[in-house]
């Protein structure tokens, strides 16, 4: 009986202690959310500070909050891009901001077009007087696109300017594939359809060479012109042609070498850049050393609050990769999104519709429930707009069909338009262990596809014509919208991607310009006056709880300190394993026919954040190779 009496004490106590934990915890993360949610009182005279510590993306993915909590590898940090170029926007006319900081120490990047929309409200700053100041250890292509616009680039001396111009590489593991005796059924229309090229070959494509080294090209005019244009003593050539005569000529000096070249100002620590801000626009209130006054572009537009003057010109934002049912930020749902798209129709007094795309495609279920949704707005009569971001291709130019007038920036991956279906089987693996397939088929369909007996040729014959049927339809689709007849548009198709300058020129894009010009077209189209209407933006926005749950498991660039060339080598190259990964799940788990352009998603920024966990990737194609 004592023992009894003395288990039971311990158990009180137990459960006690854990609601005593319990409380604090949920107290604390109370406490901890009211006072990180953006405070207007925070706006203070001195500097705007942009610092990115992660990727600029259209739209930052929302992770899931437990699997936060219990995940021992937190997402980047990710910035909208069009609140970065509000704030830039504001920050022209706003007194108390007296100059513009980009704090690019921890910056891993965005795509091409995200950066150069942001270049152009910097340049507005500076034109409009307001100095602008940069620092960063070391500088990449992307952080170095945005440092040109600055009054004066700041690195640190033991950083400075690696420059390389764009370039893909990516594993193809067909022999793999080959060795583990899986066998995977191809079905494809496009000669330029890559997406499945890694896994049928051990090489790329003459055809995936032709079309990438074009849209490259392309890609790198576009970032040397606005550089250049921004920054025209910066003497780029040394670093990008010849880099390494170029830092022997130094004997390994980076940072004198950048000096040298024009490409930065000044060299120095972060401690020195923040008190030669300081002297000039005031120090930080805690005084701080090496800390300025400072505003953030959250404190910014909290303070100044959204536009909702006039009429609604509804925007809805198609991000990531378009797929099947629902989801949150950052993934193009087909459910959710067109959800959103109807809901606002019904319930929000629209007077048009802009679609912002920043997707590789995916799901032809999901882009053709999309692209009715947007179609329902076009029905009812309203003006609709689609804006390309970095990238608009495959089921991202699908859902762009309807549009009245599609705008792109110079730098917009795009076409693609191609179809393609990936089913694996394993008769080869199974067959070294003695496992084999036989039974009764009333037909040559019965019981297919086979995974552990091969595919009957009748299946094969089936499934490559209804991709023929899904090509010729996006054919079609696109030949109506276009005004061009479809033998025009498969010349243009076949798989191939085309950067937005040429894709203007071919007549699949209207006009060059970024969301802002869109957003003025649709007033325009809808016979609104310049001030008589404002962008309402339709998305879902998680709970304040969940939010702040997911502020806490974002991770900072900056946790792995300062990030010279080797430590950005090192990130760079763990997310490119993780996407290696992550592509292999998406190709051997493909479900239904996809109109998607894999190939494109490093091409453009997109976060590695977003990617498969490693571990956890390996070990899912491991089961999906030994549960077939």
């Amino acid at each position: 009986m004592q023992f009894m009496k003395g288990a039971w004490r311990i158990l009180v106590a137990v459960k006690d202690g854990l609601a005593l934990l319990f409380l604090l915890l949920f107290f604390s993360l109370i406490f901890a959310a009211l006072s990180s949610s953006p405070n207007p009182a925070n706006v203070r005279d001195g500097t705007l500070l942009l610092d990115l510590n992660g990727f600029v993306s259209e739209q930052p993915s929302e992770a899931d909050p437990l699997a936060i909590l219990t995940s021992g590898a937190a997402p980047i940090r990710e910035y909208r891009q069009r609140d970065l170029s509000r704030s830039l926007d504001i920050a022209i006319s706003d007194d108390r901001i007296k100059a513009v900081v980009l704090d690019l120490d921890g910056f891993l990047g965005g795509g091409q077009a995200s950066l150069t929309a942001i270049g152009g409200k910097l340049a507005a700053v500076k034109k409009a007087g307001k100095p602008i100041y940069a620092f960063a250890t070391s500088y990449t292509d992307d952080s170095y696109q945005l440092a040109a616009h600055a009054t004066e680039i700041w690195s640190d001396p033991l950083g400075g300017v690696m420059i390389t111009g764009p370039g893909s590489l990516q594993p193809y593991f067909s022999e793999l594939l080959d060795n583990l005796g899986v066998t995977p059924h191809i079905y494809r229309v496009g000669t330029y359809k890559s997406a499945i090229e890694p896994i049928i070959r051990n090489d790329q494509s003459p055809e995936a060479k032709e079309a990438l080294t074009a849209v490259f090209e392309e890609m790198w005019g576009n970032w040397r012109t606005e550089v250049l244009k921004a920054r025209p003593k910066a003497n780029i050539d040394p670093i990008f042609k010849t880099p390494g005569e170029a830092i022997e000529s130094v004997k390994g000096d980076m940072a004198k070498l950048s000096l040298d070249n024009g490409l930065v100002d000044k060299l120095g620590d972060r401690i020195s850049f923040g008190k030669y801000i300081a002297e000039k626009h005031g120090a930080d209130k805690d005084e701080n050393i090496g800390g300025y006054a400072s505003t953030t572009p959250a404190q910014l537009l909290a303070d100044v609050g959204a536009d909702t003057s006039g009429d609604a010109i509804g925007v809805v934002t198609v991000a990531g990769t378009i797929i099947d049912g629902d989801a949150g930020a950052g993934s193009a749902a087909g459910n959710t999104v067109s959800k959103l798209i109807y809901n606002a129709l019904e319930n929000d007094d629209l007077k048009a519709l802009v679609v912002r795309v920043d997707s590789p495609g995916g799901s032809v279920l999901a882009s053709e429930q999309i692209r009715l949704a947007v179609k329902e707005a076009k029905d009812r009569g309203l003006p609709v707009v689609v804006s390309m971001g970095n990238l608009a291709a495959s089921g991202g130019y699908w859902i762009a069909t309807p549009a009245d007038k599609i705008f792109s920036d110079t730098s917009t991956i795009t076409g693609s338009i191609g179809i393609f279906g990936v089913i694996p089987s394993f008769e080869k693996a199974l067959a070294k262990y003695g496992v084999y397939s036989d039974g009764v088929k009333l037909s040559p369909l019965a019981a297919e596809p086979n995974p552990i007996g091969g595919f009957d040729p009748e299946f094969d014959r089936v499934a490559q014509s209804t991709i023929e049927q899904g090509y010729q339809r996006f054919l079609e689709r696109v030949a109506k919208a276009r005004g061009k007849t479809v033998e025009q548009i498969d010349a243009i198709g076949q798989g191939r991607i085309w950067a937005g300058g040429t894709a203007r020129q071919l007549g699949l894009v209207d006009q060059l310009g970024g969301l802002d010009d869109a957003i003025a077209e649709a007033a325009k189209l809808a016979k609104l006056e310049e001030g008589d209407w404002h962008a309402k933006y339709i998305e879902n926005q998680p709970d304040e709880f969940t939010a702040f749950l997911q502020g806490l498991g974002v991770a900072s660039a900056k946790e792995y300190g300062s990030l010279d060339m080797f430590a950005r080598i090192s990130i760079e190259q763990n997310m490119a394993i993780n996407r290696l990964w992550g592509d292999v799940i998406g190709l051997t788990k493909v479900q239904g026919a996809q109109v998607q352009c894999m190939e494109c998603a490093a091409l453009s920024g997109a976060p590695a954040s977003r990617d498969v966990n490693m571990n956890e990737s390996a070990a899912a194609l491991w089961q999906t190779v030994l549960s077939r």
